[in-house]
């Protein structure tokens, strides 16, 4: 039968404008702009990090570096420790880092703090190796600046003098931690991004004293302006009667034997954070939602009622990625 184009082009056309749609679709969902806050709880274990790259920037905060340096694009943390490991381990040469306290001082300052206490300490008969012993510091070559935090000279010398056989009675001392700024440098202390969103108080920067999590959720959101941020390896619980962290029993974290680190205060912080950013959707991604154990609810009961909360599983969007879905 003979098909005239009058009677096809309809057909065509319509089949036309589905190709058009989908590909504005497809390149809309492209366009849009993703951040993947990515934690240290052990479901993120299940989860290929790599898979997410294209879709947006990661990041992640402590010792996630050791595993995954080529993946994360900055990495936040609150504590002395294991924010000094960070910058000896050269992390800060590679990408942005933010610290909590972070204030670099020049070198002189470093000879007036330090040394001057050592030698005063060394007159008064106290075993100086035993406080070296205690501080962590790189090496200085031609830096200019460095960063000190832990114990003072003098507490330190203290505890030292009344805990000589520290090591027979397990007391823990205090570090000192020491880090010479190397170049390039791309540490920053957290009120360089932080601020008073509430606009109460603080005219400049403002650090909320948070956990590594949810500080890096803000630092995520400030530079980067999303429209949706994923939370994925923030387990907020524990799927067993021990703490839930994969660096548990490393240097800088506690021994897996701990009980479950309480999650209150991540849960609020978080909630804090969706509510002055009302315009941004939160996904917070999970092993499971089925109440197989605390770590797998099916919703945070802190966060009910939010509009811009959502929730899915590691599955969900390990599939959506793998059809090509929007998610």
């Amino acid at each position: 039968m003979v098909r005239y184009f009058d009677e096809e082009w309809p057909k065509e056309e319509e089949i036309l404008n589905i190709g058009m749609k989908m590909s504005r679709q497809h390149k809309k969902d492209r366009q849009m702009k993703r951040l993947f806050c990515i934690g240290n709880g052990e479901s993120r274990l299940k989860f290929d990090l790599k898979q997410l790259k294209k879709f947006g920037k990661l990041y992640g905060c402590n010792a996630i570096y050791r595993d995954h340096l080529d993946l994360i694009d900055v990495l936040t943390c609150v504590d002395n420790g294991i924010s000094h490991e960070v910058y000896h381990k050269g992390v800060c040469q590679k990408i942005p880092c933010y610290f909590r306290h972070w204030t670099k001082l020049p070198e002189f300052h470093y000879t007036h703090i330090l040394t001057a206490q050592l030698e005063k300490l060394k007159d008064e008969g106290v075993d100086i190796e035993k406080i070296k012993s205690v501080m962590k510091e790189n090496e200085k070559g031609d830096s200019k600046e460095f960063v000190m935090h832990g114990s003072s000279m003098e507490g330190l010398a203290q505890i030292i003098k009344q805990n000589n056989d520290r090591e027979r009675r397990n007391v823990s001392l205090n570090n000192v931690y020491i880090s010479w700024m190397k170049e390039p440098d791309h540490s920053h202390t957290l009120e360089d991004v932080m601020h008073d969103v509430r606009k109460t108080h603080w005219t400049e920067g403002k650090d909320y004293g948070w956990a590594a999590g949810p500080t890096s959720g803000f630092i995520g959101v400030e530079r980067e302006k999303p429209e949706k941020v994923y939370l994925i390896g923030h387990d907020l619980f524990s799927h067993t009667i021990t703490v839930n962290n994969v660096y548990k029993s490393t240097d800088n974290y506690v021994a897996a034997k701990n009980n479950p680190t309480p999650a209150i205060n991540w849960v609020r912080q978080w909630r804090d954070l969706f509510q002055w950013f009302p315009d941004i959707q939160f996904i917070k991604v999970s092993e499971a939602l089925d109440n197989r154990n605390k770590a797998c609810q099916p919703y945070i009961l802190e966060w009910k009622g939010m509009k811009n909360v959502s929730y899915m599983t590691l599955n969900e969007l390990q599939s959506s990625i793998a059809k090509g879905d929007v998610f």
